[in-house]
């Protein structure tokens, strides 16, 4: 099987020169109870992705890189009797364990043994497979390690979807679209006719986007400091786009003065503090974006008990991703979910580094690699 395999965080770019990531030939390994092969057909980069390759998500090494994928069950491991080989299937980078505390709270999303498996490079009911031709441990990146053209994953990564589903679609549901879409539907819950506010229009923030139309949101302003993205929020359904500059204006026009959700996309403490600062009186900031863990944020308090103001935190859009990607697979197919604005291009695996580097620059959103 190829996969990309990062061996060393914090490399200089511009990455298609230093090439971080190495597609290397390793054995193929056989599924454990519980598990399942995928042949993966697409795999889609994410800033996340990025971030371990930069080394602000400090993770295990080497690891297998990529978390959002598509493709179809190759072979089944003892104890799973409830997919088939063959079955078209999304992999999602949080397997919930459907037994811990926070499952059976409904929030599969944050499920505290995915989260230990995920963190040590694991697998939910296993230590990492993967190795290299010398015998030595190769992690698995939040279980589903999908810059390869094979997978072996937690069945509780995979959500089997329909044959009608293009891949080139497909491939986007397991990470942008399941955060961007959960943040305002499950997270906020955002209601017709409230003001939304996105900053950050990268795959995640153009979701959010969708979302809000979706939910009947009123005013939707999409704000990024590269206009190159305004085009692309405004077909998304965005109703006014602007810089961070002028968010604050375009708040101040909408019904209420200000927004009733602000969702932070970008990663970044200092847009998060500026979202609060645009959120009217009881309204709610989402917290999607993973800003460098040294970042602190700073507000004043008084905006919490004092104006009712709430921050909210959203993994994974707060998921139960076998409830949510029919649900938002079917928003699709009814044409109010355009995806497929998300896709920029498509490359071989082989151009990996190239898309890390097109991604730090800003040029795509959601790059497709072809197994």
């Amino acid at each position: 099987m190829r996969v990309s395999v990062l061996h060393e965080a914090g490399l200089p770019r511009p990455y298609n020169e230093s090439k971080p990531l190495v597609v290397e030939e390793l054995e193929t390994p056989e599924p454990r109870r519980g598990e399942v092969g995928v042949d993966i057909s697409y795999s889609s980069l994410c800033h996340s992705d990025l971030s371990v390759v930069e080394g602000s998500r400090v993770r295990p090494l080497p690891m297998a890189l990529g978390h959002e994928a598509v493709g179809r069950i190759a072979s089944i491991g003892d104890g799973v009797d409830d997919v088939r080989v063959g079955d078209h299937v999304v992999l999602v980078f949080v397997p919930s364990c459907g037994q811990c505390r926070t499952c059976l709270a409904g929030r599969p999303a944050l499920c505290d043994r995915a989260a230990e498996a995920n963190g040590s490079g694991d697998l939910l009911h296993g230590q990492a497979l993967l190795r290299s031709p010398d015998g030595a441990r190769i992690n698995h990146h939040l279980g589903v390690s999908a810059f390869a053209d094979h997978a072996v994953v937690a069945r509780e990564t995979v959500v089997v979807i329909d044959e009608d589903v293009p891949d080139e679609v497909a491939a986007m549901f397991g990470c942008a679209v399941l955060t961007g879409m959960g943040a305002v539907i499950n997270t906020a819950q955002v209601q017709a006719g409230q003001a939304v506010a996105v900053f950050g229009l990268g795959a995640v923030g153009l979701a959010s986007v969708m979302a809000a139309r979706i939910a009947g949101a009123s005013d939707v302003i999409a704000i990024d400091p590269n206009t190159g993205k305004h085009a692309v929020a405004l077909k998304a359904g965005a109703t006014a786009v602007g810089t961070p500059d002028e968010a604050a204006a375009l708040a101040a026009k909408s019904a209420g003065g200000g927004v009733d959700v602000a969702i932070e996309a970008a990663g970044s403490a200092r847009v998060l503090a500026g979202c609060l600062e645009v959120t009217n009186r009881g309204g709610a900031v989402v917290a999607v974006g993973l800003p460098h863990p040294s970042q602190e944020l700073s507000v004043p308090a008084l905006q919490f008990a004092g104006m009712g103001k709430r921050l909210l935190g959203s993994y994974m859009g707060d998921a139960v991703p076998n409830r949510d990607i029919p649900r938002y697979l079917e928003y699709w197919r009814q044409g109010r979910l355009p995806v497929e604005l998300l896709h920029t291009d498509t490359c071989p695996l082989e151009q990996i580094n190239e898309g890390l580097e097109a991604l730090a620059q800003g040029q795509v959103v959601r790059r497709l690699f072809k197994a």
